[in-house]
């Protein structure tokens, strides 16, 4: 007697069984990948913020603005008025927001060399700045529409966060408000974008399309 062609309902089952095993199992593995990359971000601003305060302390000066930092042969000093000049994104040679990282990494604080950018989790740059970066009598950043309630002084910025990513590193480091608090946002249109004097902060939009430049009051 010939055997039907076909699966059986059991094969089916088992088939089906299978598939929803493989996709669980991708999904628990992206949601690890996002996990880990959310502590990779925290940490970075964790971690800029414990070399800046250990470069004071051994130094008495901030990296970057350090005018003494000719202590090192090839090292660009700053002018040591306590105010880091440059946009946290910036590509001029002699602002002292790019010889930060140069100034850190010869004193041992941050690994590398030179004054580019690290990067962060999601091939986003890092980078600090005062105020708005014009450095003449700083105007703060990331407030509400009405330029009300600023965050002010130095601050850490690390970019193209995704929404979820963004939200979580927010909510972990601060309210999880991307408009109040010492970690504020604003919604990117383009890739690791610059701070204007006053720019607004923007609230939180989960919608799996928005990215975010996320900065913290250091």
């Amino acid at each position: 007697m010939q055997k039907p062609n076909g699966f059986t309902l059991v094969e089916i089952a088992i088939v089906l069984v299978i598939i929803g095993l493989l996709l669980g199992g991708i999904l628990k593995g992206q949601e690890m990948i996002t996990q880990a990359k959310i502590k990779n971000i925290i940490a970075d601003f964790s971690g800029v913020s414990a070399a800046y305060h250990g470069y004071q302390d051994r130094y008495r000066a901030v990296p970057g603005d350090d005018k003494a930092a000719d202590r090192w042969t090839g090292a660009t000093k700053g002018d040591g008025n306590g105010i880091i000049v440059g946009k946290w994104n910036s590509t001029t040679a002699a602002d002292e927001s790019l010889h930060y990282w140069d100034h850190l990494r010869r004193a041992g604080f941050v690994s590398g060399s030179g004054t580019d950018n690290p990067f962060n989790a999601v091939s986003g740059k890092m980078g600090v700045q005062t105020g708005d970066g014009s450095g003449a009598s700083p105007v703060g950043v990331l407030g509400t529409a009405a330029d009300t309630n600023l965050i002010t002084g130095l601050i850490m910025c690390s970019a193209n966060l995704p929404d979820k990513i963004a939200i979580s590193v927010d909510s972990q480091m601060d309210d999880g408000d991307g408009k109040a608090g010492t970690v504020r946002a604003t919604k990117q249109t383009a890739p690791n974008p610059s701070l204007t004097a006053k720019a607004a902060a923007d609230a939180y939009s989960e919608d799996g399309v928005s990215t975010y430049l996320v900065c913290r009051q250091m």
